[in-house]
Formats: structure tokens, sequence, C-alpha cells
């Protein structure tokens, strides 16, 4: 056969072959897009971008409660995991409201998540969206709950701390009458009176004064601050309790930090720095107060050569009313909120506190704070 002929009908055949496979890959592909849809059906025109966009966790379910869309803040949440709700009381109430038709709202305490013993505390909303599927909303309360245990902790704890002293002035006045004949009680028990009114009234300006740091406007006022001056006034302000604990204190480190902030309140801070590390120092000892730049950080330490703070306490020492030694806080005036003060102030300034401590050698806290520096400042404002 003429090799010409031989060639076009290879041409030809393999034009055959070629044409019936692409065939076949389309009818496939038109099967698989088909089994897709059936299996996986979009969600109602609309509603990936309502998920995308509202901040509530947003879960859409189908009528075997397979969640075919789910928001970032779910999954955030701990909510759905391998396509599914992780938690039975939310499959209740979908079971319930696909059952009914009527839409539920329900406060709910959720473990985060299937495994681990953290809680979130979410208002849902459940409610049918279109003939077969469930919306599911979530919105975070866990941070409203945490802050209504704390009211009600502080409110039990300064109602414990008020008690004593305003107990001891009633007593003391009631001692008095019988006692109106002997001068010597009488001033002992005017002296006692004297130390109390004094100890109750310390608690209400620090109740006061963590009530103001509070507040979202305490740094409207910022301004540029030399942390020399901080340090300066703050060791000044301790002087008179240095003598009387006989304790030297010794101040250095890098000179020329800068910080933006409230002079008054960073002052307040670091002098109950060091009078928590007098207070807890015994006699002839030394307490240091350094100053560091690094990287934009300015770390302000205060370390002393005290009792030291137990390791299991260590994360309380800066909760409301909490003393490490309770008869030394009774026989110093100590009401409990000084490092609570001293946190709120850092963390308004945009810093933290650490503190490292070991029984009988010590502890030191560290302030750290953004320098005054452009990038340290943009998320304080800029200084009135």
């Amino acid at each position: 056969m003429d090799s010409g002929l031989l060639v076009l009908l290879s041409v030809a055949l393999g034009l055959t072959v070629g044409s019936g496979f692409v065939f076949v890959l389309f009818a496939a592909a038109r099967r698989g897009d088909h089994a897709a849809t059936i299996v996986d059906p979009s969600v109602p025109d609309g509603v990936d971008q309502v998920i995308d966009a509202i901040e509530s966790a947003g879960v859409v379910l189908d009528a075997s409660n397979n969640v075919v869309k789910v928001s970032p803040a779910a999954l955030a949440f701990g909510l759905v995991w391998n396509q599914t709700l992780v938690h039975p009381e939310l499959i209740r109430m979908v079971d319930s409201v696909r059952r009914t038709g009527v839409p539920a709202s329900r406060d709910l305490s959720l473990a985060r998540g299937p495994f681990g013993d953290a809680t979130i505390h979410l208002l849902v909303r459940v409610a049918r969206l279109g003939s077969r599927y469930l919306l599911l909303l979530a919105d975070d309360r866990t941070e409203a709950h945490r802050l209504e245990e704390v009211r009600r902790d502080f409110i039990a704890n300064i109602s414990h701390e008020l008690k004593t002293p305003i107990g001891a002035i009633s007593l003391l006045a009631e001692a008095l009458e019988p006692a109106a004949d002997d001068p010597a009680q009488v001033r002992r028990f005017a002296k006692r009176m004297e130390t109390e009114a004094h100890r109750l009234g310390r608690i209400t300006r620090e109740i006061i004064e963590l009530s103001r740091l509070q507040a979202a406007d305490v740094l409207t006022d910022a301004t540029l601050l030399d942390v020399d001056s901080i340090v300066a006034s703050a060791v000044d302000q301790n002087h008179v309790q240095l003598d009387t604990h006989n304790v030297t204190i010794v101040s250095g480190g890098e000179q020329g930090a800068q910080v933006y902030g409230d002079e008054g309140l960073l002052v307040l801070a670091l002098h109950n720095l060091i009078a928590n590390a007098v207070q807890y120092s015994q006699s002839g000892t030394r307490v240091g107060v350094g100053v560091r730049l690094n990287e934009g950080v300015v770390e302000i330490a205060v370390t002393d050569q005290g009792i030291g703070i137990p390791e299991e306490e260590l994360g309380r020492v800066f909760e409301r009313f909490f003393r490490v030694d309770q008869a030394r806080s009774r026989n110093t005036g100590g009401t409990g909120l000084g490092l609570s003060i001293v946190k709120h102030v850092i963390e308004n300034h945009g810093g933290d506190i650490r503190v490292w401590s070991q029984p009988g050698l010590g502890s030191t806290f560290t302030i750290r704070l953004p320098a005054a520096s452009h990038a340290a400042t943009a998320s304080l404002g800029e200084p009135q």
C-alpha cells in the first residue's frame, strides 16, 4: 500500500481515538460535578457573604446537621469539628428548631472545643434559613461573665476588708467610755482608733484610685516623660519608710529613657513597688531599682532581698486584697491593693509587669513600657 495513504490512515485513527478519550473525560467530569452538587449543595445566595461579614460566629447546617458553611469565629470558638457541631447542647437546640420551626435563643456555657477544660460563655440563636437549612449564630459573652465574677468578688472582698477597721473603731469607741477616768487608757484607745482610721482612709483612697484606673480615658493627657525623673520621685517618696526599716536603696541602669504617659500614675506604680519591697525586707538589706532599654521597651526592675513569694502564689500577687504575709500586712497597715493598682497603671500605659521570686531570696518586679517612639506610641494615641 502507498506509504502516503498509510500516514493519512494513521492520523485519522489517532484523531478518532483522541476525540473519544476527550469525550469520556468530559462526561466523567460532568458526572463528578453533578454528584458534588448533590452531595455538597450550595447555600442560598448571599449567605456566604453575610456569614463572612458578621462579627458573630455563624454556622449553616443542612437537613442532616452537616455544616455547609462556617465562619472563622465559629472555628475559633471550637463549635465545629470535622464539619459537625461539637457540643450536644447546640445539637439539641438545632433539632428543636428544625422540629418546631420556632427560632430559639439561649445562654450556654460550653467547653472550648472537643478537648480541654477551658469554658466559653455564648448567647446562641438558631433559626430556619429557607426550607432546607438552619442558621446558628453565637455571640461571645465570656468577658461579660468574667467581669461580673470580678465585680462580685470585689464587692465580697471590700465588704470583708472594711469590716475589720470599722469594727475595731466601734469596739474602741465603746471601750473609751468606761475608761474615761483613766487618761493612760484613753490615750491608748485613741491611738489605736487613729491607726484604724488611717487604715480605713487608705483602703478608701486606693479603692477610688482603682476605680479611676478602670476608666476609659485615664491617658487622655499623656505626655513625654523622663524615666529617670519617675524613678527619682518614687525613691524620694519612700525615704521615710526606708529609714524606718533600716533598708538601703540603690538605683541605676541606663539613663535618658523616655515614655509617654501620666507621670503621677507611673510614679504611684513605682512607689508602690518600692514600698512593697521595703515592707517585706529585713533590716539591713538593700532594695535595687534598675532601668534598661531593650529593643524599644523600657524595663524598670525593683529587686529586694526579702522573704520571697511561694511559687504557688506568684499568679495571685496582683489580685485585689491578696497578701503574701497576712500578719505582716496587718502590722504595717497594708491593704493588699497596691500591686493591683500597679498592674492597672502599667496595662493602661500599654505595658505589662512580671514577677520573679524565691522564698528566702527575695523578689524582682519588672515593669515593661513602650519606649517613646512613633511605633510605640501608636497604640496610645498622640499626646495632648
